[in-house]
């Protein structure tokens, strides 16, 4: 039982609090019989550290201000990743029978009865920050040196045939523990603590290489020896369901993952190469919380464009830009403002990445010959209100959805187009009469995901004269403006960037530009009508999050198209 005068004391001693604030917390014990600790967590009334150490000195425990290097590398690994990730501790060192482990919550019995099981060893537990032991574990099971170990195990305890390490890690429980087995488990782990959307596997010499993209760039992660290469592609396909002795033509398969308490799906394409298989992992949080429109567009002029167009009954709206841009996020956000009990919304996607509910969900098989227009054709007989199109590819699809459109439903699909009046003409070369593209249309929106500075270590600067007159042109503003570079910390693996977000370019259709889409007025021309009546340009989107310092310079170049300005 905590001693409340032991606790007062500390905190006064510590001037963690004011006598204001000791004297309410009182007032609270006394009132509810919760205790101190109870009540100072549940309303967060110390920061993390202070917390901790307040938990370590009323309990007699040891609090630490832990960093990477006071961790045995050897001692850490007495835990899983998972054990150490789930419950916020790693072992520190171990001497004679007794294993120190730095813990958040050096209270939790169970867990030390846990690793006592799993050692062998009396754990002697310390106090340190979630955040502190979060670091520790990133930096010692991280992907490389997780997989360096599993390599070094695998030459160790190499097995006469290829195949059999990866057969026999998925059918027995001691398989679990396999070297083949970890260093999967270490790569597909690695990207989900990296935060990347896709793993590529290229076999190359000397080495098979691992790369992760993250935020939208490939980055090397990890080389592992050219021999391993068979296993490790042997043992994704047979986790994925496929066929690990057809090596000559490409496959797809499916696998679900769990990490720290989430559920992955995991989407693996395998590619013939001369040197080998290529395996392509496409990763999707299944856990992840459906998009608002006020996360996706986050500019309010964007925003409230994309409802107006939503809340038409009938037409057709395009999102269009390169693949990898968003615009699967950006339609499932207005997919979700659209989703009420009234509304029936059929999609027909290829494939069908997030699961929506209420909404059904129709997937593309050209094996069996459902194509986006054989489907599509199907779903207009379904008496919906509202059809999504993952993609208009050819002639037939985009005849049935303008036609869908004109005939009371509202369409929602994507083009390959640079810009957002690119869709008008994209429409016609496919074969659709220019008068029905301006009959159905009701608007079109060009995408491009750019990456935001790392707010832990972005630095300010003044812009020269040539940058405002890149960005502003000749009649740049007076008043002093701050721009952002890119520098580089662990936060961002020295990239400089973390994280990404949308920016648009919007065109509404008007009855001036209506009219000019039926006299086949030119992009150029439909373009510039756009801009007189408010329509801002990837450029100038773009140039906003710069000036605001969400982004820099060198990203904007990056991603939009300069000429085109």
């Amino acid at each position: 039982m905590e001693a409340p005068d032991t606790i007062v004391t500390f905190l006064r001693n510590q001037k963690f609090m004011d006598e204001t604030t000791l004297k309410t917390l009182l007032e609270q014990h006394e009132k509810t019989g919760r205790s101190l600790i109870s009540i100072i967590k549940n309303q967060s009334l110390l920061g993390e550290e202070e917390f901790t150490k307040l938990v370590a000195a009323t309990n007699r425990i040891e609090f630490v201000n832990l960093s990477p290097e006071m961790v045995d590398p050897m001692v850490a690994h007495l835990v899983s990743y998972e054990t150490a990730s789930q419950h916020s501790l790693i072992p520190l060192r171990k001497q004679d029978n007794d294993l120190t482990v730095a813990m958040s919550s050096p209270l939790n019995l169970s867990v030390r009865d846990q690793i006592e099981m799993k050692t062998g060893y009396r754990v002697i537990p310390v106090a340190a920050t979630p955040a502190a032991i979060r670091q520790a574990i990133h930096y010692h099971f991280n992907v490389t040196n997780v997989t360096k170990q599993a390599i070094v195990s695998m030459r160790l305890k190499e097995s006469p045939t290829k195949d059999a390490p990866a057969s026999s890690c998925r059918k027995t429980g001691a398989g679990a523990e396999a070297p083949i087995t970890r260093l999967v488990s270490s790569i597909i782990t690695g990207a989900i603590d990296s935060r990347a959307t896709d793993i590529h596997i290229e076999p190359q010499e000397p080495d098979t290489r691992v790369r992760y993209r993250i935020d939208g760039i490939l980055r090397p992660a990890i080389d592992i020896p050219s021999s391993a290469h068979q296993e490790v592609t042997s043992h994704i396909k047979i986790m994925a369901d496929m066929d690990i002795s057809e090596k000559r033509v490409p496959q797809d398969g499916h696998m679900i993952t769990r990490h720290d308490g989430k559920e992955y799906d995991l989407r693996v394409s395998s590619l013939p190469s001369i040197s080998g298989e290529k395996i392509v992992i496409r990763i999707l949080d299944k856990g992840m919380k459906k998009w608002t429109l006020e996360e996706t567009v986050t500019c309010p002029d964007d925003n409230r464009k994309l409802r107006s167009l939503v809340n038409s009954p009938h037409g057709m709206i395009l999102l269009t830009g390169p693949t990898g841009c968003g615009k699967t996020t950006t339609l499932y956000a207005l997919l979700q403002l659209l989703n009420t009990s009234e509304k029936n919304i059929v999609t027909v996607e290829d494939p069908v990445e997030y699961r929506l509910d209420g909404i059904t969900q129709v997937q593309i098989r050209q094996t069996t010959g459902r194509t986006f227009a054989t489907a599509l054709r199907s779903i207009v007989r379904q008496d919906p209100d509202i059809i999504l199109v993952g993609e208009i590819r050819d002639l037939e699809t985009a005849e049935i959805a303008i036609s869908a459109a004109l005939t009371g439903h509202l369409v929602l699909s994507t083009l390959h187009t640079n810009d957002a009046v690119g869709a008008i003409s994209r429409l016609i070369n496919l074969g659709i009469p220019p008068f029905l593209v301006a009959s159905a249309l009701l608007g079109a929106a060009a995408q491009r995901l750019i990456r935001k500075c790392c707010p832990d270590c972005r630095q300010a600067y003044r812009p020269s004269k040539e940058e405002l007159e890149f960005l502003f042109g000749k009649s740049h503003p007076r008043r002093k403006i701050k721009l952002y570079r890119a520098t580089g910390c662990n936060t961002c693996s020295n990239t400089g960037y973390h994280g990404r977000k949308s920016i648009y370019e919007i065109l509404c259709i008007s009855p001036e530009i209506r009219r000019m889409i039926v006299h086949g007025g030119n992009d150029d021309a439909i373009s510039q009508q756009g801009i007189k009546e408010g329509m801002r340009t990837l450029f100038q989107s773009a140039v906003a999050e710069v000036v605001n310092g969400v982004t820099t310079l060198e990203e904007l170049m990056r991603v939009v198209e300069i000429e085109q300005q």
